[in-house]
């Protein structure tokens, strides 16, 4: 202290601390002298006497006055020492940086003064104390003092200018300090830390792509920022990366993605379209270092599609669609069931879009990978019978797209008509929603024929009558109708003459047992007239109620479709077709005679030839010997003794047991329930009776008592 006090005037000392800042000043310049002095004469001993001195008694002193003091003194000593100070530093920057959390403002201020003034001095040889230096200036930042975030500020700028030209910076050991604080939320550090990123991202020898991954998720926390001018900042330096990443041939894909699928689910807006950007640029880049990552990636890719905002949506199904043309291999890391699991997860979507395209990835998956899929079928198969009973009309056919695809197994095949029956069986108003659509495009995607019958097989011996019964109408209607069943069709018309035909029809027959209607339209379709009539007469009190009747109009009116033409045209020949007639007839008498479908049938057997206008047509008609070939005998169902033999190898009136049989089953199931009802219905009336009874008792018992 002795040789210190020797070195330096007591009245410099006493000016160093005084309030006045030109006396402060001014001491500081003497001290700036005699340090010189010193260094000239090489005589470091006194100068280490001097720092420690201004250091100890000064910039750790409990009063403000000689704090400041001791920082200018500490400055002036660095400027006096000039290319020698950095064997001092060690001893001039720590009270300096402690001085940075100070209470008193003033004192923070001289401390970003003093640290630039040693800062200019030195340049690279500050930087062994960058981390701490760093660590100061981010707190300073956000000071509640405005000149002190001012000088901070300016310091700020210096040290950057110092880093980018120096060689000596250390980027491994920065980046941990600044991934610990890419979190914070206070909007001045946040706008400090992007200001370093971008700094030092712009430096050539430091390559901060390497590191991006340890401070990516920062940056994109700062996208949701409340301030604009902090949004643009991290946007600004994201998409300076982005560009940089293009450019490389090496970049780490697999933690970045990890952060950019989380990030992809963000609440923000301007998050989301910001991440799904990045995958998408990623899918195109990326190649096999991604097959990991699909999975994850397709579970923010899906429910991007149906994001409000258009522009997300848009870069969300450009996504989609690039990463679907990617053909992975499954032994390149590439998982085919956690790829089907994110899809089947998202056919419980709430949105349409997402639901069809993760449908699409099922479909996808299941085209290349085969083997892998069916795998995990077991798992994902009930899923996806279930989405039969989406609300979406194009849901439900994907899914059946992809359940045809599976059906070429027939195992499959038969599991996905089973679950039909059983879904229309516990739904019946999905079976009047979805029925026909469903039916339809099973029809055109596995050949209409396996389809009907399998259903028929199945309905043959179904247990519960009346969905037999609803089944079978439905079937019926879809198969009179549809254009996708026109082959079908055709087949069963030939029932008399072709075996594939009449085969068909003996495989539906018993089924369609379980409606007299559905019979009767299957006969009148596979011409088998006879048969149909022999049905009609059959019928019986329970057989014509009012569900029967609405089928019957359905028919009747169906008769008049260009599907019918061929049945209309044979009424031109009454003789030839007497049982088509008589069929029609049995009909007419069944209707009500003030229905519409009795005025339309009955309007149509009107115009049926009669016996006198039969031999005029046929007297002017040269071909009319063909009618009459003296060899030739006509059935009943206009088939000459050449047919005789298919039509007795074919459906006869001996079938008609099957058909009474079944009838008489539905019969005896609707007189069950009847009694059960009557029974009810009696046992409710006793009860009401019983307690109208104990009512009116106590009712006599309070008005004896009310007497009394």
């Amino acid at each position: 202290m002795a040789d210190v006090l020797s070195v330096i005037p007591a009245s410099v000392l006493r000016n160093l601390s005084d309030k006045l800042y030109e006396k402060r000043k001014n001491a500081a310049i003497e001290i700036e002298g005699i340090v010189k002095q010193l260094a000239s004469s090489g005589d470091h001993g006194k100068i280490s006497a001097v720092i420690n001195l201004l250091a100890m008694e000064f910039a750790y002193s409990p009063q403000a006055n000689h704090r400041k003091g001791g920082l200018i003194g500490l400055a002036a000593t660095t400027v006096g020492l000039t290319s020698e100070a950095s064997q001092h530093l060690e001893q001039i920057v720590p009270p300096v940086l402690s001085s940075f959390s100070d209470q008193d403002s003033r004192v923070r201020y001289y401390a970003c003064e003093a640290l630039y003034n040693i800062a200019k001095v030195v340049r690279g040889d500050f930087v062994i104390f960058f981390n701490q230096i760093f660590n100061a200036l981010c707190k300073l930042s956000a000071d509640s003092d405005v000149n002190v975030q001012s000088a901070a500020h300016l310091l700020d700028r210096l040290v950057k200018d110092i880093v980018t030209e120096c060689d000596q910076f250390s980027i491994e050991e920065f980046i941990p300090l600044l991934r610990e604080r890419m979190n914070v939320l206070n909007p001045y550090f946040r706008q400090f830390l992007v200001g370093w990123i971008t700094v030092l991202d712009s430096v050539p020898d430091i390559d901060m792509l390497g590191f991006l991954p340890d401070f990516l998720d920062g940056l994109f926390n700062m996208l949701s920022d409340s301030s604009h001018e902090i949004r643009q900042q991290a946007d600004s330096a994201l998409s300076e990366f982005l560009q940089e990443i293009k450019n490389s041939p090496s970049v780490d894909y697999g933690r970045m993605t990890e952060i950019l699928v989380q990030r992809a689910a963000a609440p923000d807006v301007f998050t989301r379209l910001t991440a799904i950007t990045w995958i998408n640029e990623f899918v195109k880049l990326g190649g096999d270092q991604l097959f990991p990552y699909y999975a994850d990636i397709l579970g923010d890719i899906l429910p991007c599609i149906s994001d409000k905002e258009e522009k997300i949506r848009v870069v969300a199904l450009e996504t989609n669609e690039a990463l679907r043309a990617v053909e992975a291999n499954p032994t390149e890391n590439f998982d085919v069931g956690a790829v089907l699991s994110i899809a089947r997860r998202q056919l419980d979507s709430e949105w349409e879009a997402t639901r069809i395209e993760a449908l699409n990835w099922i479909s996808t998956l299941l085209n290349r990978y085969r083997a892998e899929v069916f795998c995990f079928l077991n798992d994902k198969f009930d899923t996806l019978l279930k989405a039969l009973s989406d609300s979406s009309d194009e849901v439900v056919l994907r899914v059946l797209d992809i359940h045809a695809s599976m059906a070429q197994d027939p195992l499959h095949f038969r599991q996905l008509v089973v679950f039909l029956m059983h879904n229309f069986r516990v739904d019946r108003s999905l079976l009047e929603r979805r029925g026909a659509l469903i039916i339809r495009r099973l029809c055109v995607l596995l050949d209409a024929e396996r389809v009907y019958r399998e259903l028929s097989t199945i309905l043959e011996g179904e247990a519960d009558l009346d969905f037999a019964c609803v089944m079978v109408q439905a079937l019926n209607l879809i198969l009179l109708t549809s254009s996708e069943l026109s082959d079908l069709r055709e087949l069963l018309k030939q029932s008399l003459f072709n075996a594939a035909g009449k085969d068909l029809f003996v495989s539906f027959y018993a089924s369609w047992c379980h409606s007299p209607m559905a019979i009767i339209s299957l006969c009148l379709l596979a011409q088998t007239y006879q048969h149909a009539c022999a049905v009609i007469q059959s019928l019986v009190e329970e057989d014509i109620n009012a569900k029967f009747l609405v089928q019957l109009d359905k028919l009747i009116r169906l008769l008049e479709t260009p599907i019918f033409s061929y049945l209309r045209l044979q009424l031109l020949e009454p003789r030839r077709y007497i049982w088509l007639l008589k069929a029609l007839y049995g009909l007419l008498m069944v209707l009500p005679q003030q229905s519409a479908a009795f005025k339309i049938l009955r309007r149509r057997l009107k115009t049926v030839p009669s016996g006198d206008q039969l031999k005029r047509a046929s007297s002017g008609n040269p071909y009319s010997q063909v009618l009459h070939h003296s060899g030739s005998k006509i059935t009943g169902d206009g088939d000459m003794d050449q047919y005789n033999g298919n039509l007795q190898n074919g459906i006869d009136l001996a079938s008609l047991q099957q058909f009474k049989q079944m009838q008489q089953q539905h019969h005896m199931l609707a007189k069950s329930r009847a009694q059960l009802r009557d029974c009810s219905t009696s046992l409710l009336k006793e009860a009401i009776k019983s307690r109208t009874r104990t009512t009116s008792n106590i009712r006599d018992k309070e008005a004896s008592f009310n007497i009394i």
